[in-house]
């Protein structure tokens, strides 16, 4: 398990060197089980897209590898309509064998990631038709009125209702699995036009997803997946901006709640970086160091009206989070670019 030293890895002086980032990653692939799977934390659970986003976070501190082995893992374990189960345990059984639309989709922007990175086109051949077949299944999930119903159960039962976050993550992966299906030569329309009836819905028509304005995904999604750029999502941002940033920590996950988390902190930072205020973005990064432990793991969260760490999990996929805001900001990687999608 070594990371590969002649790749260029996000620096940040006074903030992340690259030993630090490189100690990161060797402790996302420390969690990383012999199938190639990364659990949320050493001994924790495992689900399709915090998997993913743990597997992005090891290429760009080097473990290319272990990257690639995690693909695999998802190639192995796609279940025969394309998606894989919502959560999954320690011991690689299926503990919730429904369908979230978002977490399957999902696979398509971390391929992207890894082929950004690599270059390797014999992987992206191999993993197209996973990501294919993972996106066709996403596409037949949409509700009465054409939008895309956040899960399904076992049964195929779908929960007929749309959520602002999820969908800003399925726009994000239908991007990449159109810069995919370019470099296969293939044409997708159908994702070209789920693509913009998702944009349309999260920019004009608010109305049409559940409520659940508290929490600060919702904020902040639909910039990070593309769904709304520019000016529009500038004033998105600076809307809520003292409602959700603790200066100093982080922003919270939920706005009623004295509880920071890093992984969202980070994906806010991407969304800085992606709008041209790396200063900011910086700030941002720098703010939620103090979850990070001296072997370069990171807490979850704080809870800081108590000073406590909550959840007390040293998280695969906020670690990972930390090291793609780094390289959104740095633009180290090749990988970047998977947060600055042109429309």
């Amino acid at each position: 398990m070594t990371a590969i030293t002649s790749r260029a890895v996000p620096v940040l002086p006074g903030v992340l060197s690259a030993a630090e980032v490189r100690a990161t990653g060797a402790g996302i692939a420390a969690m990383q089980h012999p199938s190639g799977a990364i659990p949320w934390f050493t001994g924790g659970h495992i689900d399709p897209w915090d998997h993913v986003e743990a597997a992005m976070g090891l290429a760009v501190a080097g473990f290319v590898d272990e990257a690639e082995r995690a693909y695999r893992w998802s190639a192995a374990t796609q279940r025969p309509d394309g998606s894989w189960p919502i959560k999954i345990n320690a011991d690689e059984t299926v503990a919730d064998d429904g369908t979230d639309a978002n977490f399957i989709s999902y696979l398509a922007v971390g391929v992207w990631h890894q082929w950004l990175v690599t270059g390797d086109d014999r992987f992206l051949a191999e993993l197209w038709p996973i990501v294919r077949a993972a996106v066709d299944k996403v596409c037949g999930m949409r509700t009465t009125d054409g939008m895309i119903a956040w899960a399904e159960d076992a049964r195929g039962n779908r929960f007929d209702e749309a959520l602002v976050s999820g969908s800003a993550s399925v726009h994000h992966s239908l991007t990449a699995a159109l810069a995919l299906a370019e470099a296969v030569g293939e044409r997708r329309p159908d994702w070209v036009e789920l693509r913009a009836r998702i944009a349309d819905d999260l920019g004009r028509h608010p109305e049409r997803f559940a409520d659940r304005r508290r929490w600060s995904m919702d904020w902040y999604y639909p910039v990070l997946g593309g769904a709304i750029t520019g000016e529009a999502a500038r004033a998105r941002l600076s809307g809520r901006w003292e409602e959700f940033v603790v200066p100093g920590l982080g922003i919270r996950c939920v706005a009623d709640r004295p509880w920071v988390t890093g992984a969202e902190t980070c994906e806010l930072a991407i969304c800085l970086a992606g709008l041209g205020d790396r200063d900011g973005a910086e700030r941002l990064l720098a703010d939620m160091q103090h979850l990070r432990e001296a072997d370069g793991n990171y807490w979850t969260g704080l809870v800081f009206s108590d000073g406590l760490r909550w959840p007390e999990e040293l998280s695969s996929w906020t670690a990972a989070a930390m090291l793609l805001a780094a390289d959104a900001i740095t633009v180290a990687t090749a990988g970047h670019r998977v947060h600055r999608p042109a429309r």
